[in-house]
C-alpha cells in the first residue's frame, strides 16, 4: 500500500470518529483531496486508492495537471473542484475545466462563470465563500451579505448553488474551532431557510482541513479539505 492510501485510510477513519462522535451518520461526510503543488501522479495514487474528489487552489496549474491526469486513462471519472480565489481574468479556465468552485464571493465572478461555462458541460456546482472571521484582507464575502449574494447566483444560468463554503483562521483548541466553523454554519442555515428560488440542492456545507476537521464535522461540515493529511507536507517554490 503506498503512503497515500495508507493516509486515505487514515482520514476516512477520523471522519467516521468525528461523525460517530457528533452522531451523524456514517458517510454523511464527504472527503476532497486538497491536491495543490502535487503532481499528477500523486492524484493518480490517490485515484487508484478510491479517491475521486480533488480540490486546486492554484487555477493555471491545475488546468495542466487535469490534462495530465485525463490522459493517464484512469478508469473513473474524477471531479475536479477549484478552492482557490478566482479573478475576472481566470473565469474562463474554472468555467471550463472545473467542476465546482468554491470560492464566489462577488456577484461579478459569479457572473462571468455563468457566460463562460460551456453549453455542452453540466452546470458549474458553486458555493459562496464566507468571511466568518471578518478581516478585511480575507476572501470570501461578509455574513450580512451572504444571503442577498446567493439569491443573485441562483438565479444565474449555467451555475448551481450547492452550499457554502469558509477557511478560517486557526483556533487555539476544539472550542473555539467549533464556535467559528458555527457561524458558517449559521449562514448556510439561513440561506437553506430562506425559501429563495434555485436552492433546490443546497447541500454543501464545506468546512474543515486536516488540523481541524473534527470540529468542522461537529458544527455540520458535510465536505472536509485535506491536503497535507493525505499528500504529506508542502514545499512551496520561492
Amino acid at each position: 500500500m503506498t503512503t497515500i492510501a495508507s493516509n486515505l485510510q487514515t482520514v476516512h477513519a477520523r471522519i467516521a470518529q468525528a461523525c460517530n462522535a457528533a452522531a451523524r451518520p456514517p458517510g454523511a461526510v464527504a472527503l476532497l483531496a486538497v491536491s495543490k503543488t502535487f503532481g499528477a501522479q500523486a492524484v493518480r495514487e490517490a485515484a487508484e486508492a478510491g479517491q475521486t474528489c480533488f480540490g486546486e487552489n492554484y487555477i493555471q496549474e491545475a488546468v495542466e495537471k487535469i490534462a495530465q491526469v485525463a490522459a493517464m486513462g484512469l478508469p473513473r471519472r474524477l471531479q475536479w473542484h477549484c478552492i482557490g480565489p478566482v479573478q475576472s481574468n481566470k473565469t474562463r479556465l474554472v468555467a471550463e475545466h472545473f467542476d465546482w468552485v468554491h470560492t464566489v464571493d462577488r456577484l461579478k465572478i459569479a457572473e462571468r462563470l455563468a457566460q463562460q461555462r460551456p453549453a455542452h458541460l453540466a452546470p458549474l456546482q458553486v458555493c459562496i465563500q464566507v468571511n466568518v472571521d471578518g478581516g478585511a484582507t480575507k476572501s470570501g464575502v461578509g455574513a450580512p451579505d451572504a444571503l442577498a449574494l446567493a439569491r443573485a447566483v441562483a438565479c444565474l444560468p449555467q451555475l448551481r448553488l450547492r452550499g457554502v463554503m469558509s477557511i478560517p483562521d486557526p483556533a487555539p483548541d476544539f472550542a473555539a474551532q467549533c464556535a467559528v466553523h458555527q457561524r458558517a454554519r449559521a449562514v448556510f442555515d439561513a440561506i437553506a431557510a430562506s425559501g429563495a428560488p434555485g436552492l433546490e440542492q443546497f447541500d454543501t456545507l464545506s468546512l474543515g482541513m486536516t488540523g481541524d476537521l473534527e470540529a468542522a464535522i461537529a458544527a455540520g461540515s458535510t465536505l472536509v479539505r485535506v491536503g497535507s493529511g493525505i499528500f504529506g507536507a508542502r514545499s512551496y517554490p520561492a
